[in-house]
């Protein structure tokens, strides 16, 4: 009889069906975290007296030295291995023989790929919130330096009232800070270890799970075997976190290119970050900026991909599961690059302030301004409102004859009316009326600057405890550095 599939009887698997199957062409970069995952397993299975400790020290000492020849790419992982799970079992018994064959006792690959991925989760969520540090440090740094300099604040992309540019820079510092936020409780809902959980329902052998959660630098350990096994809500929520940071800077960038144009002429594009044109020898293109606009949709697909990848898996552990990683590793990259490739244009970019505050005084951006005026000479807001829009409209938006016509309107609600009175619908005195907190008056973005400098202090003492978290992998391999 006709064998009813590849796995009823045994049968060498053909290249075609390695080539499908297989996933050592992308989780090979998951090979420190399964040597350190590997390494905590074997002091576990000293405990539950599967090992001697004569076995554990040869073991930890070939896969030290199988991480020492990987890191300095001595060795590469056997390519036709299935995974790095494999690729990596199969060295070490090359190496050391069949003690080697004993070390995945207790221990299944899904529980391996499972602790692995949120190993290297863990680490690279320490990297986006450093690269997102980096550029909320050139954000206050330019917001510090842009203090006086004023420009149009905008809705729906028409000219609305004045800001000061720093107000303007440090709300994509505030943007980070959610991102980095985000990021913080997304790694430490993460940091447990499912070794131990098996395939689906644990293992007979008495491990101390705590144990291995406390050599890798996790906090704990899952509650359940079957849900370790295929949680991925970290993958997802990491992917969320990556897309919505993407958003921002994709927020930004749209920014930055329409400043950087000869229509706003805000932005002057650093020569060394931005290229010319093949054909038009007086351009320069801002393409940091349009690449990390680009980019964003890229982390919102591989969002896409990894939410429909999980929709309707049953318990427990699905091959499906296997196709969350490329998704992940490049939301990760790109959201890490765009970061460096930003901060640096950032750090190089001028502005141009004289355009931007000459720019900030046309297009009747105070009118709001006489509208509140008259509010308080006891005018209703709304009457006020409809007064100042019927003038704005007269004026045909001329910022002269609306003057005009807002001198007018000051005879009639104040007897003792002055010339000089019409100074208050200037930028700057319209500026600095906003003295609310979190508004754009100088004081209070003086304040807000404070905040925003204890908060970066705050994320630099955690992006210090997650590199410290992080470094227990490379202790446990040997490879800390020097």
């Amino acid at each position: 009889m006709k064998a009813r599939s590849a796995r009823s009887k045994p049968r060498s698997a053909n290249d075609e069906f390695l080539g499908f199957t297989g996933s050592l062409h992308f989780d090979k970069r998951l090979w420190r975290y399964d040597l350190a995952g590997s390494i905590a397993h074997a002091q576990t299975l000293v405990g539950a007296g599967v090992l001697t400790e004569k076995e554990k020290i040869q073991i930890v000492s070939s896969l030290r030295q199988l991480a020492e020849e990987l890191s300095d790419g001595k060795l590469e992982p056997d390519p036709a291995a299935e995974d790095i799970h494999m690729s990596i079992e199969k060295m070490l018994i090359a190496r050391i023989g069949q003690v080697g064959g004993k070390l995945h006792t207790g221990r299944s690959r899904n529980d391996q790929v499972a602790l692995d991925l949120r190993l290297m989760v863990r680490e690279a969520i320490s990297d986006v919130v450093s690269g997102s540090v980096g550029l909320q440090t050139v954000l206050l740094e330019k917001a510090a330096g842009a203090q006086t300099a004023t420009l149009p604040g905008y809705t729906h992309m028409q000219h609305a009232q004045p800001v000061l540019l720093s107000h303007h820079l440090l709300a994509h510092f505030w943007r980070l800070e959610r991102d980095i936020s985000r990021l913080s409780d997304c790694s430490a809902r993460m940091n447990i270890s499912p070794l131990g959980s098996g395939a689906l329902a644990g293992t007979s052998f008495e491990l101390d799970r705590q144990e291995a959660a406390r050599l890798l630098g996790m906090d704990d350990v899952t509650e359940n075997s079957l849900d370790a096994v295929s949680d991925r809500d970290f993958v997802a929520e990491t992917a969320f976190a990556l897309s919505l940071l993407m958003i921002h800077l994709s927020s930004l960038a749209e920014e930055l290119v329409l400043w950087s144009s000869r229509e706003f002429g805000f932005l002057k594009l650093p020569k060394d970050l931005s290229s010319g044109s093949s054909m038009m020898p007086q351009k320069r293109n801002p393409d940091i900026p349009e690449l990390v606009r680009g980019k964003s949709g890229r982390a919102v697909g591989d969002l896409i991909a990894i939410l429909t990848l999980l929709k309707s898996l049953p318990l427990a552990y699905n091959r499906d599961l296997q196709e969350d990683k490329e998704s992940l590793f490049d939301a990760i990259d790109t959201a890490a690059a765009s970061l460096r490739a930003l901060t640096h244009f950032l750090t190089e970019a001028e502005y141009d302030r004289v355009r931007m505050r000459k720019a900030a005084e046309i297009g009747l951006m105070t009118a709001t301004d006489l509208a509140d005026f008259l509010t308080t000479r006891g005018v209703p807001f709304r009457d006020a409102h409809g007064i100042v829009s019927r003038m704005a409209e007269e004026s045909g938006e001329d910022d002269a004859k609306f003057l005009r016509l807002a001198k007018e309107v000051l005879r009639k609600h104040m007897k003792d009316h002055k010339t000089s009175d019409l100074d208050f619908l200037k930028a700057d005195r319209a500026v600095e009326r906003r003295k609310i907190e979190g508004g754009t008056a100088r004081s209070a973005v003086a304040k807000q600057m404070e905040k925003a400098e204890t908060k970066l202090k705050e994320s630099r003492a955690l992006l210090s405890r997650m590199k410290s978290q992080n470094s227990v992998v490379d202790k446990l391999l040997g490879l800390e550095p020097t």
